[in-house]
């Protein structure tokens, strides 16, 4: 009887001593904590801007020393059809003009929206921002497109009389709003210049 109380006693300490090493074991690791998702950093020009203007169109802004202004690439193109591209970057700004007359300016406002919220199934949000500056009879909005979309800006500039010019700000890239937010921070500024800027000759 004695032997089998000895041997209980010592079965329970075992058992005792194997069950506190096993909870105390985990308690020897260090903590882990999952890094956070990182992107390549991206290193940006100094912003300097020069005018773009040409005789034959109805307009001028000034656009960054770091982006080239040439023919607008679209299947169909008409004359002041420009595309702005950042080549080191896979950006450009499509720019269309055309000639209106007034009764023309709802419509062609109304296919610019249209354009902007055709991204609404994968945008987050999409953020209009009016625009008038009166002196140079340069009026308009920008739809700011946030999320995992195609464009991540669209404009249009207007004279509301005769002149109507339009814009978006792509990359060609798979789109990506994590990886792409400091591009679109950088290249958001440079559209908002050339809104700032932008004149009718």
């Amino acid at each position: 009887m004695r032997k089998k109380t000895k041997i209980l006693i010592q079965f329970c300490i075992t058992s005792f001593v194997l069950a506190s090493m096993l909870l105390l074991l985990p308690a020897c690791k260090k903590n882990y904590t999952p890094k956070p998702k990182s992107y390549f950093r991206i290193d940006f020009p100094d912003k300097k801007y020069v005018t773009y203007t040409s005789p034959e169109c109805a307009y001028n802004f000034q656009v960054p020393e770091y982006a080239s202004v040439i023919p607008f690439k679209g299947q169909t193109t008409e004359p002041c059809w420009i595309d702005v591209e950042f080549p080191g970057y896979k950006g450009v700004i499509h720019i269309t003009y055309k000639r209106m007359n007034k009764d023309e300016l709802a419509a062609h406002a109304g296919d610019i929206r249209t354009l902007a919220y055709k991204h609404i199934i994968k945008a987050d949000d999409i953020i209009e921002k009016a625009f008038s500056f009166p002196d140079r009879q340069v009026h308009g909005m920008l739809y700011d497109i946030r999320g995992n979309t195609a464009s991540s800006l669209s404009f249009f500039v207007t004279d509301s009389t005769s002149n109507f010019l339009s814009g978006s700000l792509y990359f060609n890239v798979v789109p990506n709003k994590d990886s792409l937010a400091p591009v679109i921070r950088f290249f958001t500024a440079d559209v908002m210049h050339l809104i700032e800027t932008f004149k009718w000759n």
